[in-house]
């Protein structure tokens, strides 16, 4: 053959909840959204058929750590038999929330599923399809040490590619597992180098060896913002692969930010969301928008704004006429003033240390952990919410620092 077509995805969490919505979401979408990803598997695997690729690359996390019931490997199963129907290979690793050590469960995957070795990097050939497959996958849920410098030397003459869970030197929010340097990688030569772990879409490596992750298929909260999905990857022997993003998404997390900077009353404020946030629906396509609102700027209503309560009830209420769920709403408005005083000092102090206490949440873990002794299991057991979780903990600490600012701003004025 003179060129090979894959289709790369990770992070399918597969069964996963999406995070911090059962309080105020009708049951319809409720019951969509914990299908979410499942019906993103749905659409990836179609994606692959649609796309006439000739193998899907999976880089790890296509589970979410320990199986409830046996339901979510079948139905993983099932999807690769499709997948098997039309001829098309998967090759797959073992990720930190799937590793072997944890996904033991006893459900037979069709002859058309590799997964990769966790004992060293291994290499499988097709050689109907010219292509090489290089990968190791995870053997315990922390891997500390850089897989990638043990990866085999490319195959000449073949199309190679690479399948690794990583945090390639460390990405922001995700653990250091597998770490490796973009250097590392393009060493090996492989036309692509399939990645996992981080889940934010982002090619590390461009030019003549590619390297990307294709993040996750599905938001799970609102720091998962944007389309998600897969990548579709064209590959032919010494040549640079060509990328095309194809979103797979069933709901779309979306962070809207309204400047409220001149704006004289909370009825022009509150116009200006519902304007924004029909403009954020309209780019989602059918998919349902969920999103948080912020409000930030100098504007006389900023001390009417900074009642929470209120805010967020009338924003979702606005929100609920062009269709878009709202996860929170937070203000950042001040009111307009000289400043120069104590206050403004003051107010720069508390938000510096929001900062620091969002970038080393170690005081945060040490508040967390009294709540999340006597009830945080039933928390994450009903996926409410996860007091482990440092995207979580991140989120609740800017939120709170946030309407602090907000609310003394207004005070002080």
């Amino acid at each position: 053959m003179t060129g090979v077509r894959i289709v790369h995805a990770a992070d399918i969490h597969l069964d996963s909840p999406l995070r911090g919505l059962s309080r105020f979401v009708d049951d319809d979408l409720a019951q969509q959204l914990r299908l979410a990803s499942r019906r993103a598997m749905e659409n990836l695997v179609k994606l692959v058929v649609d796309k006439g690729a000739h193998a899907l690359v999976l880089a790890g996390d296509i589970y979410d750590g320990d199986w409830r019931d046996y339901a979510t490997g079948q139905f993983f199963a099932r999807q690769m038999d499709v997948l098997h129907q039309h001829g098309v290979r998967v090759f797959m690793v073992a990720g930190n929330h799937d590793a072997a050590s944890v996904v033991t469960k006893a459900v037979p995957l069709p002859g058309n599923v590799a997964v990769m070795s966790t004992d060293k990097a291994e290499t499988l050939t097709v050689d109907d399809l010219g292509l090489v497959v290089h990968g190791q996958g995870f053997a315990s849920k922390a891997v500390d040490a850089n897989l990638a410098l043990a990866y085999p030397d490319r195959v000449d003459g073949l199309v190679n590619v690479g399948i690794l869970h990583t945090a390639v030197s460390g990405a922001e929010g995700h653990a250091r597992y597998a770490p490796c340097s973009p250097a590392d990688l393009e060493r090996k030569d492989y036309e692509y180098f399939a990645l996992g772990h981080v889940h934010a879409r982002r090619v590390v490596n461009q030019g003549h060896r590619v390297a990307a992750f294709s993040g996750n298929l599905q938001g799970r909260h609102v720091n998962e913002t944007g389309p998600k999905g897969a990548l579709v990857v064209d590959l032919t022997v010494d040549q640079e692969a060509v990328l095309s993003f194809e979103p797979l998404d069933v709901a779309r997390w979306g962070k809207v930010e309204v400047d409220a900077t001149g704006l004289c009353s909370t009825d022009d404020v509150f116009d200006t969301v519902e304007r924004r946030l029909s403009e954020e629906r309209a780019s989602t396509g059918d998919r349902p928008l969920l999103a948080r609102v912020t409000i930030t700027g100098d504007t006389a209503a900023a001390g009417a704004l900074s009642d929470r309560v209120r805010l967020t009830e009338t924003v979702r209420s606005l929100a609920e006429r062009v269709g878009v769920t709202v996860e929170r709403a937070v203000s950042q408005a001040r009111a307009p003033r000289a400043g120069s005083g104590v206050e403004d000092r003051l107010l720069d102090a508390i938000r510096r240390r929001g900062r620091e206490l969002t970038e080393d949440l170690g005081l945060v873990h040490e508040v967390a952990k009294w709540p999340d002794r006597d009830f945080g299991r039933e928390l994450r057991r009903s996926g409410v919410l996860d007091l482990r979780d440092d995207e979580f903990l991140r989120g609740i600490t800017a939120t709170a620092v946030d309407e602090l600012v907000a609310k003394m701003s207004s005070e002080v004025n």
